[in-house]
């Protein structure tokens, strides 16, 4: 025959909650109906379960039902105690076996005593719906049933159903004692219902309750939480004749929990000094209290306190040092009261893995999971979650995916915070597939839930997920934040979709949700959706600007081009005393790089020198890239010499300075030299070293670090790589080979890549592949002006006037148009800009006069001859030689010789390529003036010294 002490060492039957529920063999209890009724000796019992041993509790009630020695006795109050010791060790399964052997026993008294404390057991172990299914079944219900049923529902976390059945209880009229009191002050508290906590207060005070300790407690926290302190404070002081130690801890508790911590330390100096001996729950207020940095000499003291008052072992009082200490940024102490303790629990080894993640010490976290788990320690929820955490921030994605696996072993995955850190590791570690797999098998999904995984496809570029998953968080009723509205935004931005911005626009002022982080957002949503017109409209309409708001219109005028506007903004924010931050001014430089604005370029640089902002990360690769695109190489190598921690950005940012100059094989040496660092390139470095060997006519290099991107490093190419490679292969006139590789690609080539090779057929007159490049090129992107100027142009240059003729007819009727030729020159700290044949300039006059000079000048000396074949228009040739004389550049050239110093460098950037006569111009000018002249066009950079081009004339 089965005993309880048996069923006890195994696997614990399922809920059960009377006879109706059993489902496995109960043992039979030979109870005589016809047997005088006996008192128990319970002393034994009493004593066993005085020692919590609850194994040894159930062998000795089962010994009592043995058929040699059958009971004759009352068995409630057996019954009564070994409930009891259920509830205090949160038994669940071992209760449920005693509530089956009480509703099959006929010898049970008082059943509405066992039904109480059977709810009391249910309540204590969770397990509401039980606790609810015995006590709706009670005939009779006592106080002490209804204060178990609502003091369940509180320490489940359901104030608002404690609250109704406590009304329900008034309706029927059962009388009120001091637990019933504490219960529902409690909570009120939970609600921060104000109104109901006063009732009942006034309710303690009219039944004579108002001054019991164990009430004023309650009453104290529940003002607290209801941001009423100094109800509470008055409650503590009209207490003066009867403060115990645990009415000093609720008013502790009360500073604490309004976050007024100095105060909260206050009062306990002055239960100190009144002599009251702390308890140990003081001891662990007053280091919550210390938990802020600025008061950990102040945890020193209190933690000198708890060694001479000997608490020091007990271990709720260490792990609040492990806390307080790690909160203030001691490790090492945390650390040594960890390992000098006697006995530790699974909030010690919890408290010091989140110790670390909080301090950022993510390996030395897993490197202390490891330890613990020698020493026999296993992770419980919180160590999982602080490890999983510590794994997401360092990026560690092995050691995440054991820690899951841990979880999904020990049952963890399906906790709602695990689950979420979860979620936030693969986010983290853009494994997105992990990510909604981990989402889908969370059973019950909570709002932080939806918000982290909208939030992560959103960090990943996921943007259609982001849209599917909102609709899905709609369609549960979830409800709408700001975070969530910010990845949401983000999404329409990443997918250009303006009108679902505006939408989402208008359901944030129906709901006056606005506030300065979604103004400031909507201002980076409409300018990457490429409206200017609503992005500044948003910016004017923020009162009060911050500098996240500046930075993100300076962003937006960048990104869609307005490099001038950038300026004038940036200029604009200077004025306004706003405390310019780093990421400001590495907002604006791309302005000044677009424009080739040196000196306002030198500007940023020195104020960002002199506001102490160390030139390193993502600082130095920005200045690098600016110097660069100013024309001044020698200042790009000069930060990149100064970074001490040169990072991969870095490093690649310089491969790219010396491809944009022309100078390849420094590109390939520095590459070199990175390796040797034991730095790995990805695809952007590549990208840049292709980009350096395209324009330096490197052929061979190209093709051996196209083939090691993909055979070496393993990295697919983007449709960059491609079109980087055929501008290569086409520059070098290797058209053939240019074409074949476009014709093997592994995914659909774009308009860039045929646009390569269209612009290769132009300069090496392949009308074949050009009319092939030409009909892809405009299929793929029939509404860009720039496809049908570079496709007339190659019909020009072959003399097929009539293609020229139909070409532009589609433009017209498209109502695209060309983008004029335009320049920019920076004279006298000021950016000056030309349009070819232009004279919009104030110096107009002079500077055609000056233009003449120079052109009359290089035809006596130099032999030069206008080449009138890169003038693509059927025009007469006397017309021609006219327009290539009103180039702008030609225009900026004159003016730079007119108002700067002899020998001053002249920096030009121009929006398209340099043509040939414009080159041979430039190199004729350096010769004769002599003057440095530095060309950026839309390739790369042109330095003409001495009549001699740094390109080599190729470009």
């Amino acid at each position: 025959m089965a005993t309880l002490a048996q069923h006890f060492s195994v696997n614990p039957p399922s809920t059960l909650l009377g006879p109706s529920n059993c489902n496995y063999k109960t043992p039979s209890l030979q109870i005589s109906k016809n047997s005088p009724i006996k008192p128990i000796k319970t002393q034994s019992l009493k004593e066993i379960c005085r020692q919590e041993s609850l194994k040894e509790a159930f062998r000795s009630l089962s010994s009592s039902f043995t058929v040699q020695n059958p009971p004759q006795f009352r068995l409630d109050d057996a019954y009564s105690l070994v409930l009891e010791l259920c509830a205090s060790e949160k038994c669940l399964k071992q209760g449920q076996q005693i509530h089956t052997h009480i509703a099959k026993s006929n010898a049970v008294g008082d059943r509405v005593f066992l039904s109480t404390k059977l709810v009391f057991m249910y309540g204590k172990c969770g397990s509401l719906l039980n606790a609810e299914q015995v006590f709706d079944r009670m005939s009779e219900r006592s106080v002490f049933a209804w204060n178990a049923m609502i003091g369940a529902y509180v320490a489940k976390g359901e104030p608002f159903e404690a609250l109704e059945l406590y009304r329900v209880m008034r309706v029927y009229g059962v009388p009120l004692d001091a637990r019933t009191l504490f219960c529902v002050v409690k909570a009120c508290g939970k609600l921060k219902n104000l109104c109901n906590g006063s009732e009942i207060h006034a309710l303690a005070i009219k039944l004579g309750l108002g001054d019991h300790v164990f009430i004023a407690n309650s009453l104290m926290g529940m003002y607290a939480k209801c941001d009423a302190l100094d109800v509470a404070i008055r409650l503590f002081h009209r207490m003066s004749g009867r403060k115990d130690v645990v009415l000093w801890n609720s008013i502790i508790s009360a500073y604490i929990t309004s976050g007024q911590f100095i105060e909260a330390l206050r009062i306990f100096g002055e239960m100190l000094e009144a002599g009251l001996g702390p308890s140990t729950y003081t001891f662990v207020l007053a280091l919550q209290a210390c938990e802020d940095m600025s008061l950990g000499k102040v945890g020193m003291e209190i933690h000198a306190t708890i060694l001479k008052s000997n608490h020091h072992r007990h271990v709720y009082v260490a792990n609040s040092m492990i806390v307080m200490y790690t909160r203030c940024g001691k490790i090492g102490e945390a650390l040594r009261i960890f390992y000098a303790m006697d006995e530790r629990d699974s909030i010690s080894g919890s408290s010091m893995l989140s110790g670390f993640v909080q301090n950022g010490l993510y390996n030395e976290a897993l490197e202390f999971c490891q330890e613990m788990q020698e020493a026999g320690l296993k992770p419980d929820q919180g160590s999982v979650v602080s490890l999983l955490a510590a794994s997401a921030r360092s990026g560690n994605l092995m050691c995440g995916m054991e820690i899951h696996a841990y979880a999904l072993k020990s049952g963890l995955d399906t906790d709602l915070q695990v689950g979420n850190t979860l979620i936030d590791l693969y986010s983290k570690c853009s494994k997105t597939n992990y990510m909604d797999s981990v989402f889908q098998k969370i059973p019950k999904k909570d709002f932080i839930c939806w918000i982290t995984v909208i939030a992560g496809h959103a960090q990943n570029n996921c943007h259609l997920r982001v849209l599917e998953l909102f609709r899905e968080a709609q369609l549960e009723k979830e409800g709408v934040d700001k975070l969530m509205i910010g990845s949401i935004l983000r999404a329409c931005s990443g997918l250009k979709c303006i009108s679902l911005a505006k939408e989402i626009h208008g359901y944030i002022l129906r709901r006056q949700l606005s506030d300065l982080v979604l103004h400031n957002t909507f201002v980076d949503v409409y300018g990457g959706c490429g409206n200017i017109h609503y992005a500044s409209r948003i910016f004017k309409l923020i009162e009060a600007k911050s500098i996240v708001s500046w930075t993100s219109m300076i962003s937006c005028y960048v990104n869609n081009g307005f490099s001038n506007e950038a300026l004038d903004l940036f200029l604009s924010l200077k004025e306004t005393g706003i405390d310019l931050d780093s990421i400001a001014l590495m907002s604006v430089l791309p302005a000044v790089a677009n424009l080739s604005a040196l000196w306002k370029g030198k500007e940023i640089h020195g104020f960002l020198i002199r506001k102490g902002f160390i030139p390193e990360g993502s600082i130095a690769s920005s200045l690098v890239d600016m110097y660069a695109r100013c024309g001044i190489l020698d200042n790009s190598l000069r930060v990149f010499n100064c970074t001490r921690d040169k990072d991969l950005v870095l490093w690649t940012s310089m491969i790219n300075a010396y491809g944009m100059h022309g100078h390849g094989k420094a590109a390939i040496d520095l590459f070199k030299q990175m390796k040797v660092e034991n730095l790995v390139p990805d695809h952007v470095t590549f990208l840049a070293l292709l980009y350096a060997c395209s324009h330096s006519g490197l052929v061979d290099e190209g093709r051996k670090f196209y083939e090691a991107m993909k055979n070496e490093y393993q990295l697919e190419p983007w449709p960059e790589h491609y079109t980087s490679l055929v501008d290569l292969l086409g520059r070098a006139n290797h058209l053939e080979e240019a074409f074949q590789i476009v014709e093997r690609m592994h995914i659909e080539p774009t308009a860039e890549i045929w646009r390569a090779l269209l612009g290769a057929c132009r300069v090496h007159f392949n009308k074949k592949l050009g009319e092939i490049a030409a009909q892809k090129l405009l299929e793929l992107d029939p509404e860009s002006p720039r496809n049908y100027v570079l496709v007339y142009n190659v019909f020009a240059a072959t003399g097929r006037w009539d293609d020229v003729a139909e070409v532009r007819m589609r433009m017209k009727g498209k109502q695209l148009k060309k983008d004029p030729a335009c320049c920019w020159i920076e004279v006298g700290n000021q950016v000056h800009t030309f349009i070819a044949r232009d004279r919009s300039h104030p110096q107009s006059d002079e500077i055609y006069e000056k233009l003449r000079e120079i052109i009359e000048l290089l035809e006596r000396e130099g032999g030069y001859v206008a080449q009138t074949k890169f003038v693509l228009h059927n025009v007469e040739e006397k017309e021609k030689v006219k327009m290539l004389h009103g180039h702008s550049e030609r225009l900026a050239i004159a003016y730079a010789l007119l108002g700067t110093p002899e020998g001053t460098p002249i920096r030009i950037t121009k929006n398209l390529r340099v043509c040939g006569d414009c080159h041979t111009f430039s190199k004729l000018v350096s010769k004769f003036f002599p003057r440095v002249i530095i060309v950026r066009d839309a390739n790369r950079f042109h330095r003409f010294e001495g009549g001699i081009c740094s390109c080599g004339d190729f470009w």
